[in-house]
């Protein structure tokens, strides 16, 4: 896609993978800024919102909650003056991320540990 492009939501949800609820309320909440419409009043994604929701989805994946989501995306809109005030939530973002993978990390050396175990004691003469 490029520049100048444009998506339909049909289009968008096949390429993001996001529902047309989810783009819809995405934009309702403030986390997209008002999308461009066509002659017929549908909406038309650009390059530029393809990329933010591309982004958002990575925040939304790694666990950030909507309200921090809607935070950034404010933050965003008044430019690069908040810039130091965007690096901070998402280095502190980035922390609990690191933090839930290290607890992930822990808990399934647990399991791997139980299905050994269970492997042993399942196996042909492992009682």
């Amino acid at each position: 896609m490029n520049d100048t492009s444009v998506l339909s939501i049909a289009e968008t949800v096949e390429v993001t993978g996001l529902t047309a609820h989810t783009l819809r309320y995405y934009e309702r909440i403030g986390l997209l800024d008002p999308v461009g419409r066509g002659p017929d009043r549908r909406r038309r994604f650009r390059s530029a919102d393809l990329a933010w929701l591309g982004f958002l989805t990575r925040l939304r994946t790694t666990g950030m909650p909507i309200r921090d989501m809607r935070r950034f995306a404010e933050l965003r809109r008044r430019g690069d003056v908040t810039a130091p005030e965007r690096l901070e939530l998402l280095e502190r973002h980035r922390d609990a991320v690191r933090r839930r993978i290290a607890e992930l990390t822990d808990s399934l050396a647990s399991l791997d540990a139980k299905i050994d175990h269970y492997r042993t004691l399942s196996a042909p003469g492992g009682h």
